[in-house]
Parts: C-alpha cells; sequence; structure tokens
C-alpha cells in the first residue's frame, strides 16, 4: 500500500468508516473555511467520493496507486477517477456566506452546485479541451444542452433565506431524478443555516462553452459570478466560478444530473 495520504486521512476517518461519520467529519472540518482556502476544495473533493458508494467502490479497489494530498498542502490532490455518474454535485454548492468570525459547528451555508463536492474525474477549466462534441456528438444537442445549463444554473445556485422552499423547488425542476435526491440531501443544510444568517445568493452567467458531448449527455463550463449577502454583509461578495455542468437528455429535455463547481483561477 502507498505511504502516501487518502482521502481517508484527508478527511481523518477510518477506512470502514460509515457514510455518517464521513459526513459528519467533512461538515466539522469545512464549517470554519472559507470558499477560497485550498483544504475547503480538497476536503469536498474527498468527501464528493466517500459519500458516493459507487464511487468510494472503485476508490477502494484502486487506493494502492490513487495518492491524494492532505488539505494543508499548497496544491490540490489529483482529481479521482470514479463511475461516470459520480453524484453528489452538491456540496461543492455549500459554500460559507461571510460572516463576523467566530467559531461556528454548523455547515457553511452557501448552497453551490445544486451544491457538493468537487466532482472525481474532472480537471479545472484551463485544462479542458472545448469542443463543440465528440463523435457521438450533435452540434445541435449540445448547443440546446447549452442553452439549458445556462438557464439552470442561475436557480440551482441562487437562493433567499426568504424563499427557500420556492427556490429549492425551481432548481428540482431542472434536475433529473439522481441528482434531485443529493440536492434535497443538502439543501436541508442549507434551510438550518439560511435564515439564521439571512444569506442570499444570486447567480449571473457570464460565458459558457461546451467540454464534451454525446448523443444524450453533455458537460457545459459556465462561468458564474454569485453576489452574495447576509446580516454582517449588506454589500455583495461577489464570488467567481466555473461551473461543470452535467446535462443529461430525459425525454426531450436537457437536464442537470451533476454539477461541480470550483473558484475561477486568479
Amino acid at each position: 500500500m502507498s505511504d502516501a495520504p487518502t482521502w481517508y486521512d484527508v478527511l481523518d476517518v477510518p477506512r470502514d468508516a460509515s457514510n455518517d461519520d464521513v459526513r459528519t467529519a467533512w461538515k466539522g472540518r469545512i464549517a470554519d473555511l472559507e470558499p477560497g482556502d485550498r483544504r475547503f476544495d480538497t476536503l469536498n473533493r474527498a468527501a464528493k467520493v466517500l459519500l458516493d458508494p459507487p464511487a468510494r467502490e472503485a476508490y477502494d479497489a484502486r487506493l494502492d496507486p490513487e495518492p491524494v494530498l492532505p488539505p494543508d498542502e499548497e496544491s490540490a490532490p489529483a482529481p479521482v477517477t470514479g463511475p461516470s455518474r459520480t453524484r453528489p454535485g452538491l456540496a461543492t454548492l455549500l459554500r460559507r456566506p461571510p460572516t463576523d468570525g467566530a467559531p461556528s459547528r454548523g455547515v457553511p451555508t452557501w448552497l453551490l452546485a445544486g451544491l457538493g463536492v468537487l466532482a472525481a474525474g474532472l480537471v479545472v477549466a484551463t485544462a479542458w479541451t472545448w469542443t463543440q462534441g465528440e463523435a457521438a456528438g450533435d452540434d445541435s444537442a449540445a448547443r440546446a444542452a447549452q442553452v439549458a445549463a445556462e438557464r439552470a444554473v442561475v436557480p440551482v445556485l441562487s437562493y433567499d433565506y426568504e424563499s427557500l422552499e420556492a427556490d429549492q423547488q425551481e432548481a428540482q425542476a431542472l434536475m433529473t431524478g439522481g441528482y434531485r435526491e443529493e440536492y434535497d440531501k443538502l439543501f436541508t443544510v442549507l434551510e438550518d443555516n439560511a435564515p439564521q444568517t439571512q444569506t442570499k445568493v444570486g447567480a449571473s452567467v457570464v460565458a459558457s462553452g461546451v467540454v464534451r458531448a454525446s448523443a444524450d449527455r453533455v458537460q457545459v463550463l459556465v462561468f458564474v459570478d454569485r453576489p452574495t449577502t447576509n446580516k454582517l454583509n449588506a454589500e455583495p461578495v461577489v464570488y467567481k466560478d466555473q461551473v461543470t455542468v452535467s446535462m443529461q437528455r430525459v425525454d426531450g429535455d436537457w437536464l442537470v444530473d451533476d454539477l461541480v463547481t470550483s473558484p475561477t483561477p486568479g
């Protein structure tokens, strides 16, 4: 076995830790981190894999050759490749709004990604080769998926503490059933925190491009500005993110099947 730290080491949980134990460890470790902190990125990557049973099983099977860096290293670990449909995508959505600096044992209240943890197997925008689709893709289908992704990313990433139920329902209508399940789990965290901090998060699309395309599945990279306010910060703090949206065609409609975010470099 490699001596390099694993995702289990990053979250400080044993190999046989239950999902509840992993989730508790993840929430505790990101609670006091800012979105731009590299440890936030690393911890979310770890949770993305360990909270998704198929991804965790695949990771365990190839653990020896899969070194990762601890969260206090200068650079983030190499992405972990899981099965083609690694789910959460929400945990990266939980981003911390500005606070007064007081310690908190709760989970950060920023719901990014339709929320979650950086997607295993994806790389940052600068590493992507932007295309209009691969051999199996169709230009018109890819374009339709791109337009749908631009429209969906705003309600999925936005919320207002005064209208959480309506915000959730609007986002759910744009998701596949599988992704909606994960979104709903993490949205409960937001419901616990947003009213206390009076947090409002908006989203606006700056640019987008098709990354990969097949007949029924298209990945779209969307650059988003997210103005965020809370009771301590009346003036918006604007976060800039790059969001990889996996769109799935379901009965003729393009729906969000996974959503992964990371801060825009620079």
